[in-house]
């Protein structure tokens, strides 16, 4: 009797702790990447059933089971080598399939599938149920799936994925750059008590984070959230909000007492008064905060989201430049594509972050996620970083006018998903599509597209691009901001007509806010060329020269740092990237526009001009070091560097170096090469370090 008392003794306290443990578990995401099946179909393939993880597929009227699948991990897309070969690449449909096995004490929870990108469309079957499909290769997308699986049961997951183009999702085309098929982004199993923070608004945080008057002695930190219970009455709780120091020290706390209805959203409001917050000041100091946010019962924490907060103000001033805490911030911009060689847009966080250092290394302090929503960890190293960001949707290159419900699909999810990155100052609403007139399409989608930014965040900016370099086209004026995309002297004109332009558009239109959103021209790093040549046909041509881009940067720069009309500019692009549709510069399916080739291992002349004007780091480098085969015995050099001396050497002999278009840029004329190899060092000191770089040319 004594030993079965002391048995059932130890037993009541332990099955009290594990319930305890269980009330107390908050949300919980798990990785749902390992252990996929995948299967490429054909274009005509129409799938109807699965069972038990197998297949069917109709091929001329018979039904057929498939037995063969391919293991894959995620990310993973179906066109990471074809897509970067030619426009021959497949354009269609293929399956993913996953088990996996829930926790049976999992049953009185909620359970969530969030996908970070699926291009372009996908449908979800759990255990061979129908649960939903979204439109749209670059946003999230998030399912319940709690009363489709089985818990403590195997259950099977499938997703159909379909990467061809429609006229009714955006963009409706492969031509400006390709959207990969797949899951090419990762996917997270979420676990939630049933009363919750919502996690299927649109895959947003539940949690949005907006901040008024802020400076140096204080901030108003408005947490606005939504709450939902699938429990049957009204929940009794706490919405409790702490914000946070970087080093995770609670420097702020705000309770409220609140009820949540078992019927529809419950939102509320929270405001806390910051005082003397350390200010997120882009790359100058891009100090971050994070806020929890709590849903409490009973002392239990039943729900938290965790977000980043970069306390800042931001304002554009017409002719005057982009100011950061009230001081102007240097916008020295970049684009970039997500796309790498050999792996497509199927990257990792490593291969992000690579991208991201590199920008930085160049000394970028903005940042144009062009043409669609990039991945979260994306705009998380921006806030790290400190990159000011431009973030937008594809609506881009061309109209079928059946693309306005999922452009405002995915205008809505945009800003929602990334609401709180505290990097992002400005919504893109289109690049380069157009209508004739003010009452067309175009115009008209573009006000409803920045409504809906506007709407959902009153605080940024919107912005639309023009490839045109004409101000006041209708196709434009719907948005706080104008964007134009010109490549001056590479699609019309010469490269030194940039600087007259911006003058222009100074003198007729000095109330605009104007951003030179795209600029730059085309270069083959494995081209050199003695003479600076621009190319006869930039659409057909099959050479071209890395020289004439590197000019272009050279000079178009000298003259956007010249034109405060130009409050900030982004240069295209900073990485090479696929375009199957094009056949141009000497390599197949690729825009060489990058200043940093496709496969991230070489860097090209103009990388280190925007290095020597941005980077305050003291460098030196010779330009046209690839430009090594000489004919003309006199010559000239150009180097790069930010030190105030620089000593030029050509085989031994000195030579003065001078300024060019401005303080960075060095040029010697008239050097005299001998017949052969020539040693061309450039030298300067920083301090009592001195830095070197060396290069040879060859004369004929």
């Amino acid at each position: 009797m004594n030993s079965i008392f002391r048995k059932r003794c130890f037993l009541i306290p332990l099955v009290l702790f594990t319930y305890q443990l269980t009330l107390a578990q908050s949300r919980v995401e798990e990785s749902f990447n390992d252990g996929w099946k995948f299967y490429k179909a054909n274009n005509s393939t129409f799938f109807t059933d699965f069972d038990n993880g197998q297949k069917y597929f109709e091929s001329q009227g018979q039904w057929t089971k498939l037995e063969v699948w391919e293991d894959v991990n995620l990310p993973h897309t179906y066109n990471k080598d074809d897509m970067q070969k030619d426009r021959n690449f497949y354009e269609g449909k293929a399956v993913y399939q996953k088990t996996f096995t829930p926790a049976e004490s999992d049953q009185n929870r909620r359970t969530f599938l969030k996908f970070e990108g699926v291009g372009a469309v996908a449908q979800l079957f759990v255990n061979g149920n129908y649960i939903g499909e979204h439109k749209g290769g670059y946003s999230m997308f998030t399912f319940e799936i709690g009363h489709s699986i089985n818990y403590g049961k195997e259950n099977t997951i499938t997703v159909i994925t379909d990467n061809k183009s429609r006229r009714d999702i955006i963009p409706i085309n492969h031509f400006l750059f390709p959207v990969y098929g797949g899951i090419y982004r990762p996917v997270h199993l979420i676990s939630t008590n049933k009363t919750n923070f919502v996690v299927t608004d649109q895959a947003s945080p539940g949690v949005f984070i907006r901040q008024k008057n802020v400076s140096k002695q204080s901030a108003d930190i408005h947490v606005e959230a939504k709450l939902e219970t699938r429990e049957k009455v009204y929940q009794d709780v706490e919405f409790v909000v702490e914000i946070k120091d970087n080093t995770g020290k609670v420097v702020e706390t705000k309770k409220q007492a609140i009820k949540i209805s078992p019927q529809g959203y419950t939102y509320i409001n929270e405001v806390i008064k910051l005082k003397s917050p350390h200010l997120w000041d882009g790359v100058r100091d891009p100090y971050l905060y994070s806020i929890e946010s709590k849903i409490v019962s009973k002392g239990q924490e039943l729900d938290v989201v965790k977000q980043p907060l970069g306390v800042r103000s931001i304002e554009l001033i017409a002719g005057k430049g982009v100011f950061l805490n009230g001081k102007k911030y240097p916008m020295y911009g970049v684009t970039r594509h997500q796309d790498r060689e050999g792996f497509g847009s199927a990257l990792s966080f490593e291969q992000h972050k690579e991208d991201m250092m590199m920008i930085k290394e160049m000394g970028a302090t903005t940042i144009r996620l062009a043409h669609y929503q990039q991945s979260s960890d994306v705009y998380a190293l921006a806030d790290s970083i400190g990159f000011l960001t431009w973030a937008e949707i594809p609506f881009v290159n061309r109209v079928s006018y059946y693309e306005n419900d999922n452009a405002k699909q995915q205008m809505a999810e945009l800003v929602k998903q990334n609401f709180n990155h505290p990097s992002i100052y400005i919504w893109g609403v289109h690049n380069e599509v157009y209508s004739k007139t003010a009452d067309e399409q175009v115009p008209v989608l573009s006000r409803e597209l920045s409504d809906i930014a506007k709407t959902l965040d009153p605080d940024r900016y919107t912005v639309a691009v023009s490839g045109y370099n004409v101000i006041d086209r209708p196709d434009n004026l719907s948005t706080d901001v104008q964007g134009i995309n010109h490549y001056f002297g590479w699609y019309g004109g010469k490269i030194e007509d940039l600087g007259p332009w911006a003058q222009k558009v100074q003198k007729d239109f000095p109330e605009y806010k104007i951003i030179l959103s795209e600029y730059g021209a085309d270069g083959n790093i494995d081209i050199g060329q003695e003479e600076l040549e621009a190319p006869k046909d930039v659409v057909t041509g099959k050479s071209f020269p890395e020289n004439y881009q590197t000019e272009t940067h050279i000079q178009q720069w000298a003259a956007i740092e010249k034109n405060p009309i130009i409050l900030a500019s982004y240069l295209w692009n900073s990485f090479e990237f696929a375009v199957p549709a094009w056949n141009r510069g000497g390599v197949n399916a690729r825009n060489l526009k990058g200043l940093i080739t496709f496969d991230r291992k070489r860097k090209k002349d103009s990388f280190y001009w925007y290095k020597a004007n941005w980077n305050p780091e003291p460098m030196i480098y010779l330009a046209n070091r690839r430009d090594n085969m000489r004919t003309h015995k006199q010559t000239k050099i150009q180097l790069f560097s930010n030190l105030s001396k620089v000593q030029v050497l050509v085989n031994g002999k000195e030579y003065t170096a001078k300024p060019g278009v401005n303080s960075k840029h060095w040029v010697v004329d008239a050097v005299e090469l001998k017949t052969g190899e020539n040693i061309i060092q450039a030298k300067g000191k920083s301090g009592e370090k001195e830095l070197t770089d060396e290069m040879i040319w060859n004369l004929k």
